[in-house]
């Protein structure tokens, strides 16, 4: 009987041991899986894409308002201003003359938008800076000769020093985009280069390069081209009754050309008012999924931003109500909506795209398809805001 006791307490004894070691490396291999899962938590947050971060910390509505840019009246911030910051998050602003006395006065502007505007990310600031009669603020800032004037030089090398200086205002007054340069072929208002495509196509490309170098976003307008049109798109829709093939092999090759050649977070897109029938006989360019979708985004492969031109023209103003205007334009394929000067009009534009990912019209992946376009952009090419 003793033995079998001490035999028993013995057996008691080493499976405690044992028991113990098990529970201990149980601990050990609980404690080493929870480092690693720590770890891997660490590294998935260094090495997430940082648009994704900031887009999953961006509501709705914040989201819709990076896909807006607005005009602003006055020369410096107001509460009407500032309300349309804060209240619809617009994540950009165009000025115009307006806006515009002197240098310092739109320096101290640009500064206070950025400064009071409660974003995530510094606002683009926009101008149409093309030269000729197209351009802001003469008495101040020596504008280019018209593109048409550069063109006449026949040297593609002018466009890429006028790029350079215009870039290079701009930016010292804290404007970070130029809706410029016009690759249309053919204008009829000097706005064109050339009225043939190939050097239309060589002096945009060169005007490109400049604002490449001299580190300005630039934008390509007015896709797929507005050159052989009749009725000015500010007045009313026209219509540009020509072939695809023609389309192809003359309105589109600048736009192509500097698609295929320069990368896309460098510029954006403009898409015109006008109606194309060769391609979508229903709808005009900046509504047509068919232009800016199935043309522009697939066929070209253009994978940077997508401005319409703006809303309030009487191309579309005249025939669409303002709520669902900028509705159409997104699901068409649009990134941000332009709308350029009445502050009833940019607050319609925005509550309507908001209702319409509301009420399921448009999806909030669609959304997002648009705003990690343009957050990449920005995080790419403008100085962070430090609000």
């Amino acid at each position: 009987m003793k033995i079998r006791y001490s035999l028993l307490i013995i057996w008691i004894f080493i499976t405690m041991i044992v028991s113990g070691c098990f529970e201990s490396t149980a601990d050990n291999n609980q404690h080493s899986e929870e480092s690693a899962e720590a770890s891997a938590n660490k590294v998935e947050q260094i090495t997430e894409d940082p648009v994704d971060v900031i887009l999953k910390n961006m509501s709705l509505p914040e989201k819709i308002g990076q896909m807006t840019m607005i005009g602003i009246l006055g020369q410096d911030v107001d509460d009407d201003s500032l309300w349309m910051l804060h209240q619809y998050h617009c994540g950009g602003v165009i000025l115009f003359d307006r806006n515009m006395e002197t240098r310092e006065q739109v320096k101290r502007l640009i500064t206070n938008l950025n400064n009071q505007s409660a974003q995530k990310l510094p606002l683009f600031i926009a101008i149409d800076e093309e030269g000729g009669r197209v351009a802001r603020m003469k008495h101040e800032i020596k504008p280019a000769p018209s593109q048409e004037e550069i063109g006449n030089s026949g040297d593609p090398e002018s466009a890429k020093i006028w790029a350079i200086n215009t870039a290079n205002e701009l930016k010292n007054l804290g404007i970070n985009i130029n809706f410029a340069p016009v690759a249309d072929v053919g204008s009829p208002d000097t706005r064109s280069f050339s009225s043939d495509a190939a050097t239309v196509a060589s002096f945009v490309d060169s005007a490109a390069s400049g604002y490449e170098e001299s580190g300005l976003l630039y934008c390509l307008k007015h896709f797929p081209g507005i050159g052989k049109r009749i009725t000015d798109p500010h007045q009313e829709i026209s219509s540009i009754d020509v072939s695809r093939e023609t389309l192809e092999s003359e309105d589109l090759l600048p736009f192509k050309f500097i698609i295929d050649k320069h990368q896309p977070d460098k510029f954006m897109v403009m898409v015109s008012h006008l109606q194309y029938p060769a391609i979508d006989e229903v709808n005009p360019a900046t509504l047509s999924y068919e232009v800016i979708t199935n043309l522009l985004r697939t066929q070209l492969n253009y994978k940077g931003i997508i401005i319409t031109d703006d809303l309030e023209m009487g191309a579309v103003a005249n025939h669409n109500d303002f709520y669902n205007l900028g509705v159409k334009a997104i699901k068409a394929g649009a990134d941000i909506v332009l709308v350029c000067h009445d502050y009833n009009h940019e607050t319609d534009v925005y509550l309507g795209i908001l209702d319409a990912v509301q009420n399921g019209e448009i999806s909030e992946q669609r959304i997002d398809e648009s705003v990690r376009r343009i957050l990449k952009v920005k995080l790419n090419n403008l100085p962070t805001n430090n609000n």
